[in-house]
């Protein structure tokens, strides 16, 4: 097939050099080996990359030259687009969802109050305390593994963490709960891959474009980053965003796909707000910015009630 023919064009494959990194790329190196073409992954240290930016290496990689793809999660990806490079393909999503796994099989709803969860994200915090159930939500940083082995030492109640990212490295089994987007909405992008090539490299953006690329994830991702962006513009903001494409009506009664998107911001002191909207599945830029816009509104109604209120740190 004329992909297969252009087997050298994907030499390294370039991943984050820890488990979940090489997890996350080895089934899109198997796509591209069943097509026939020649790919090995390339783990890319991550060097002098600032801390909570895992693919910053990998980026960086690629513009040297030193690898030729670039997979790594899209909630990694900078609001801001490198003109350097071109995020060709955004294959099937995982689970976007959030996972609970907690001590002695427990769900949310079974943790007594006082419980101690732990999270690296203000993102998952705001929401975990707005549910009301009395749960105290601690930061916790470092590997799934070792955040696991916090709950199984007994250390923590439970830990929230990405169901994909479980998934990935063979471990969903561990998750207690998977929790539902009305209680927990996931980081916009959750559970999706990136697959980055050069902006000259056109032979390869094509190949990974034709073999990896699925349209629904990509305007799911899209819209959620649209409003992540949106809302970032007046600075760093706990965001959570879910696109999904769902079936809808036209004005003819015909059944066509649509995207529906929900948001959710957060405020430093606690208040939590939720917008939500409907649009064309080739009008996702445009529908993140407008649920944005709504969540902006609610909020800053709140803030001015709320004096010294502020948006918190980062999102994952």
């Amino acid at each position: 097939m004329a992909v297969a023919q252009r087997s050298m064009v994907l030499g390294a494959l370039g991943t984050v050099s820890s488990p979940l990194g090489i997890a996350q790329a080895e089934p899109v190196a198997q796509r591209l080996r069943a097509a026939g073409l020649a790919v090995h992954p390339v783990p890319v240290p991550p060097g002098d990359a600032p801390e909570g930016d895992p693919g910053a290496a990998l980026r960086a990689a690629l513009v040297a030259g030193e690898i030729d793809v670039a997979v790594y999660s899209v909630k990694d990806l900078p609001v801001v687009a490198d003109a350097r490079m071109v995020l060709a393909a955004v294959p099937e999503r995982s689970d976007p969802r959030d996972a609970l796994v907690a001590r002695d099989g427990m769900v949310l709803g079974e943790l007594p109050a006082g419980a101690v969860l732990g999270t690296g994200s203000p993102r998952r915090g705001r929401q975990l305390q707005a549910l009301g159930l009395g749960l105290r939500v601690v930061p916790v940083r470092g590997e799934i593994d070792s955040r696991i082995r916090r709950v199984t030492d007994g250390d923590l109640d439970g830990v929230v963490v990405a169901a994909a990212e479980l998934g990935w490295l063979g471990r969903i089994a561990e998750a207690t709960e998977l929790l539902d987007p009305l209680q927990m909405l996931p980081a916009p992008g959750q559970g999706a891959l990136a697959c980055q090539c050069r902006v000259d490299d056109l032979d390869t953006e094509h190949v990974l474009g034709t073999l990896l690329d699925d349209a629904g994830a990509r305007a799911a991702v899209t819209a959620e980053r649209a409003l992540l962006a949106a809302i970032s513009e007046g600075g760093d903001a706990a965001v959570g965003a879910l696109a999904d494409v769902v079936e809808d009506f036209d004005d003819t009664g015909r059944v066509v796909l649509r995207l529906f998107l929900r948001g959710m911001a957060a405020t430093a002191d606690g208040g939590v707000f939720r917008s939500s909207g409907t649009g064309e599945l080739t009008d996702a830029d445009e529908l993140g910015r407008q649920v944005a816009a709504e969540l902006l509104d609610l909020a800053a109604g709140a803030l001015g009630e709320r004096p010294g209120a502020a948006w918190p740190g980062p999102t994952a």
